[in-house]
């Protein structure tokens, strides 16, 4: 795969493998993760969401292309699947999982966040699903106090570039469509804080948004199985650069002038393409 670097670190699935480099702990802040760019500065990585279907739908064909190119231990973000009793209780038995985090590395800080306690269905609504709220509840205090570590530790970033990342669709052409909790929550401490990149799953398909009055790039990769759904809520093309209903990944390669994203299918072909880049400040002598 041409464009998919041999250097490549997992993002956006659902917890924290243990497997990550050690815990930096402030105050009470959110926790921070440490992990080293590469050699000549630059990070590479795959971004790979909602999969997990005893390989059907696609799913084997998808890590198939993953495989190869994905050695490191994967970072996760939760998805809503994982705040049921049970499984909540059987990730902690095998993974050390953490909602909210940042990870560290050097040129880009990415900050995971769990969108799940945002979202009011699952409080009010819950359907056939039995969540585990012992550690959210009272859920406005929780959020109160997420949010303000999240735009705390945004504003103390020196980072060149800030990435978050959530389960949930800030905005999407996708079935599920906007989140209109984040939209009125989170996105503003986004805005604020100049983040570059939101990067989540949850509607399954491929997408690449941009706005008209914000300059967060929006990116879903949630085809790592079940898709086609053909739900498509078309958007104005100046804002959906790029949707795709299938199966597939997204990969990021980053330096400090310069961000690479490109899409690609089950195949391994490329669907789309977008970089962004900044200018490299040098000190005057």
């Amino acid at each position: 795969m041409a464009a998919a670097s041999n250097h490549i670190v997992r993002l956006l699935i659902l917890c924290l493998l243990i497997a990550l480099s050690g815990v930096l702990l402030t105050r009470a802040d959110l926790p921070r993760f440490a992990h080293p760019s590469k050699d000549d500065g630059s990070l590479s990585l795959l971004v790979l969401g909602d999969w997990g279907r005893n390989g059907d739908y696609n799913q084997s064909e998808v890590a198939l292309q993953v495989l190869p190119l994905s050695y490191t231990p994967p970072l996760f973000t939760l998805s809503f699947h994982f705040h049921s009793s049970f499984i909540a209780y059987t990730l902690y038995l095998i993974f050390y999982c953490l909602r909210s985090f940042i990870v560290d590395t050097e040129i880009v800080e990415f900050f995971f966040v769990d969108t799940t306690p945002f979202v009011d269905k699952y409080f009010n609504d819950p359907e056939d699903e039995i969540y585990d709220w012992k550690a959210i509840l009272p859920r406005r205090n929780y959020l109160s106090n997420l949010l303000k570590e999240l735009d705390s530790a945004l504003k103390d970033s020196n980072a060149k570039w800030k990435i978050v990342v959530g389960h949930h669709t800030l905005k999407s052409a996708g079935s599920h469509g906007d989140t209109q909790e984040l939209l009125h929550q989170l996105l503003p401490i986004l805005e604020e804080n100049k983040v570059d990149f939101y990067l989540n799953g949850h509607d399954h398909c491929l997408q690449h948004i941009s706005s008209t009055n914000s300059p967060v790039q929006y990116f879903t990769s949630g085809g790592g199985s079940k898709a086609w759904r053909g739900d498509i809520n078309w958007m104005d093309p100046k804002e959906l650069k790029f949707y795709y209903d299938g199966q597939g990944f997204m990969s990021l390669q980053i330096t400090h002038s310069q961000a690479n994203f490109t899409f690609f299918d089950i195949f391994g072909n490329i669907l789309h393409q977008w970089t962004s880049t900044k200018p490299l400040l040098h000190s005057a002598i």
